[in-house]
């Protein structure tokens, strides 16, 4: 079966096909996706352009219904739907029917913000004024998602976008585009008008530029790398656009020796290497104090070496393979430039061989390392950490802060002076105190500082602010 990209309320072929293969078994084919191209990708826009008046009229009852549908179909679908994001993203089972559920409850919690579209009404300085104030749908919205997240991130986009009177142009990764597929199918059958929601898949080379260079997108809402999202910030901002870009990080978590031990090793491994460290949101710099030190490290190397690498859909599994050969290659690129820097690789950092052919690579855990290195400086995007030893809070403080990033950062301390300080002082846009940087809820705002984030944050009652518009309305009375 060859899966159409979904333009116009119609499922349209493309011109070419993409074969989706499975990372853990590279002779499984998750199955066939029309790759789109740049017209097609307009013709998208022009069907989103076209919806808007109706969809803008739409009422927010009927907005909500249709996107609690969506909510519900997906979280009755959970074991199905994480069973092909695990199967073409490679993350454990467990972890990719969580990752439908919280796509589901994305859904379900926009369908009642959809319900809630703020505005105020006060008084003008002039005497029988009125001022109102209201948000309005910012229009076309063109939205570009990465693969860690193949269904959580879409949902966290689309729907914001829609229960707030947006339309939509989705164009998800190359790599992962089954679970985008999965959800536009849902989307397509909830009694969303046509044109409203439209899925393009494909490169970004003709895709994504179609849909950052449109003059009918009013917004862009990019998730991936540094330097791509760059390239769409100044090609939206020369173009008036507006735009949202989450870039990535290069997350500390700083451990001190007053933590509670077995807690900050759980943590500390959560947040470095499940789901193979390909969260954004990863603690990849593990900032450790003196007198915990060796003992930590021991310790975490230990836990990590003992992680259970192989097939996402095998029972057991705690790691499954990274999502390429191109990762893979990237993720073992970093391993050898830490050691040629003077970091000492005290477990993992292997490519793997398992039952079936894959992107399989041990967790690494690499010492001796300082904050000047490449391995902490930049993002990795895999089950690579590297430990920074220091003396004291202080210190760690400044070297958490001194990144270019500013996604997420964490501490574990049994302190409360410590960790009221931390939440006060750290220079990132998500603070966690003995929980994995990795732990986030999809109903409070995400997003980060520096090199991490740029525009209005996303998820939660914060999204408004990226998918709407504020009007001023004066009334003579």
């Amino acid at each position: 079966m060859l899966h159409k990209n979904f333009i116009a309320g119609d499922w349209v072929e493309g011109i070419a096909v993409n074969r989706n293969v499975n990372p853990s078994n590279l002779d499984d084919v998750v199955g066939e996706y029309a790759r789109a191209s740049a017209a097609q990708a307009n013709a998208a826009i022009d069907a989103a352009f076209a919806a808007l008046a109706g969809w803008r009229n739409v009422t927010i009852e009927q907005r909500s219904d249709m996107l609690d549908r969506i909510g519900s179909e997906i979280l009755a679908r959970k074991d199905e739907l994480g069973r092909l994001l695990s199967r073409e993203e490679g993350k454990p089972l467990a972890d990719g029917i969580g990752e439908a559920v919280r796509a589901g409850r994305v859904f379900k919690f926009f369908a009642g913000e959809a319900l809630r579209p703020g505005g105020d009404r006060i008084p003008s300085v002039r005497a029988g004024v009125d001022v109102e104030i209201t948000r309005e749908p910012e229009g076309v919205v063109g939205l570009i998602t990465p693969w860690n997240f193949p269904i959580a991130i879409p949902a966290w986009k689309i729907a914001p976008a829609l229960a707030f009177g947006n339309t939509v142009v989705l164009k998800p990764a190359d790599l992962v585009p089954g679970s985008a597929w999965a959800l536009a199918e849902i989307i397509s059958r909830a009694g969303v008008p046509a044109g409203v929601f439209n899925l393009v898949m494909g490169s970004g080379r003709e895709v994504g530029d179609a849909i950052v260079q449109s003059p009918k997108v009013r917004a862009v809402s990019f998730t991936g790398s540094v330097e791509v999202g760059r390239n769409i910030a100044i090609d939206c901002v020369s173009r008036g656009k507006k735009v949202q870009l989450e870039m990535g990080g290069k997350n500390p978590l700083i451990v001190l020796d007053d933590a509670d031990f077995d807690q900050a090793v759980a943590v500390a491994l959560n947040g470095a290497f499940f789901q193979c460290g390909q969260r954004c949101t990863a603690s990849s710099r593990l900032i450790v104090t003196d007198g915990i030190h060796d003992r930590f490290v021991a310790a975490l190397a230990e836990k990590a070496a003992a992680l259970k690498v192989g097939d996402a859909l095998s029972p057991g599994t705690e790691l499954g393979p990274v999502v390429s050969q191109s990762q893979l290659d990237q993720d073992l690129g970093y391993v050898e430039i830490a050691r040629s820097e003077g970091g000492r690789v005290v477990t993992g950092g292997e490519r793997l061989n398992r039952e079936t052919a894959g992107y399989y690579m041990s967790p690494a855990l690499i010492t001796e390392t300082d904050n000047a290195m490449r391995i902490n400086r930049e993002e990795v995007f895999g089950p690579v950490a590297s430990v920074i030893r220091v003396r004291d809070y202080e210190a760690a403080v400044e070297v958490a802060n001194d990144t270019a990033f500013g996604l997420s950062s964490g501490i574990c301390t049994t302190s409360l002076k410590y960790a009221s300080d931390f939440k006060k002082r750290s220079a990132a846009g998500m603070v966690l105190v003995n929980l994995p940087t990795a732990g986030i809820d999809y109903h409070a705002p995400f997003g980060g500082r520096k090199g991490s984030s740029y525009g209005p944050r996303e998820q939660g009652a914060y999204a408004r602010e990226f998918y709407t518009a504020v009007k001023v309305a004066y009334t003579l009375a």
